[in-house]
């Protein structure tokens, strides 16, 4: 029983750092080669989580393999576009102009339903607002917008936004986050600095938010 536990979270371990070295995506934004590798590797962790009697190499061997594979495609993909769109395939415009591509559609095998959940989905009820509807290789489909159904942007308006740069959360349960603080472009000792002019102790903060302009926003840790 020991063993088997300690199997698992080995493999368990394992199977996470393999899937960091692929690359931060979520399940929807996976290419297909990746989506495969993520399923393959998945089946072969679990052989050996649930067979004691099979050597643990024999599901990290493979694993490692796979990612190793994983990776080259990728450094190739980058390097080639043909390759890419071997393993990937290319976005397909299935509205062009207001127009629905019907043929294109059918090599989709995209019904017009399927289309409408899509839209939807982009915040757009109405096919009749659409100019273009791309759908990429990932199954997402991007939209752009009939320009009277567009929003008006604050270019258009005449309008000049101030730019507060991005704000982020430095400090989470009285521990500074240093990367954060990259982000903001902020250092721990500006934290502390002002921390200090708030007479306010870092292992007191529940939550603090700081922008690179050095607006910030303190939320203290209730008992």
């Amino acid at each position: 029983m020991i063993i088997s536990i300690i199997r698992t979270l080995i493999l368990y371990a394992f199977v996470i750092l393999a899937i960091r070295l692929m690359g931060k995506r979520q399940i929807s934004e996976l290419q297909p080669t990746e989506l495969v590798i993520t399923m393959i590797i998945s089946d072969i962790a679990a052989i050996p989580m649930q067979n004691t009697s099979i050597p643990i190499l024999s599901g990290i061997v493979p694993v490692l393999i796979l990612v190793g594979l994983e990776i080259t495609a990728s450094v190739f993909m980058m390097k080639s576009c043909k390759f890419r769109k071997l393993l990937c395939g290319s976005p397909i415009v299935v509205i062009r102009d207001g127009e629905v591509l019907q043929s294109q559609m059918r090599r989709l095998r995209l019904t017009i339903e399927d289309l409408c959940v899509q839209l939807r989905q982009q915040d757009v009820f109405s096919i009749e607002e659409v100019q273009y509807c791309i759908v990429e290789t990932n199954g997402d489909v991007s939209v752009i917008q009939k320009p009277q159904f567009r929003q008006p942007t604050a270019q258009d308006m005449g309008i000049k936004i101030k730019d507060n740069k991005i704000e982020t959360v430095v400090v989470s349960d009285g521990r500074i986050l240093d990367n954060s603080l990259q982000l903001c472009c902020k250092t721990g000792d500006d934290v502390r600095n002002i921390l200090k002019n708030e007479n306010t102790k870092l292992s007191d903060v529940f939550l603090m938010t700081l922008d690179a302009l050095g607006k910030y926003n303190i939320i203290m840790r209730k008992n």
